[in-house]
């Protein structure tokens, strides 16, 4: 009897009336216009990411696939759509601390005078994981443009 009762329930359940597709298009009007412009937060470089034994960035880079004269873009975060916070001038070299999950991005920290600079802080071990809050500039440059040349 149960069953007989919960095979009719179920039939009922499926009547009713198929809905459109563009049952509500006729009551939502879309506006159409420049795409809302899309902020991104600031992500800091870690440095120290393979622990104490190891130095706090362990490997060098240098820029790759640019014009003569041209410049690599520094940004906020690893993102397109990031605050561009500098340049790195073609044939500097810099530390590379990290990668973005997708390896698209390095998280670098570079000297503006455009060498592995040890006043920078990090071609030596750090006794944490933490955030680069060192002396030299840092930020996220495409992995496209960039060489490894020591690590």
């Amino acid at each position: 009897m149960r069953r007989l009762i919960l095979l009719a329930l179920a039939g009922l359940a499926g009547c009713g009336e198929p809905v459109a597709d563009n049952h509500f298009a006729n009551s939502i009007e879309i506006e159409r216009g420049e795409p809302a412009p899309v902020t991104v937060d600031s992500v800091p470089v870690r440095i120290g990411e393979l622990g104490a034994s190891f130095n706090a960035c362990n490997a060098a880079g240098t820029t790759r696939n640019l014009a003569e004269g041209g410049a690599l873009p520094v940004r906020a975060a690893p993102f397109d759509a990031a605050e561009e916070t500098g340049t790195i001038p073609a044939g500097t070299r810099f530390f590379v601390c990290t990668r973005s999950h997708d390896q698209d991005w390095m998280g670098v920290v570079f000297h503006e005078g455009g060498t592995l600079d040890p006043s920078c802080g990090v071609s030596g071990p750090v006794t944490a994981r933490r955030n680069y809050e060192g002396p030299c500039r840092s930020g996220w440059v495409s992995s496209a443009f960039v060489k490894l040349v020591a690590g």
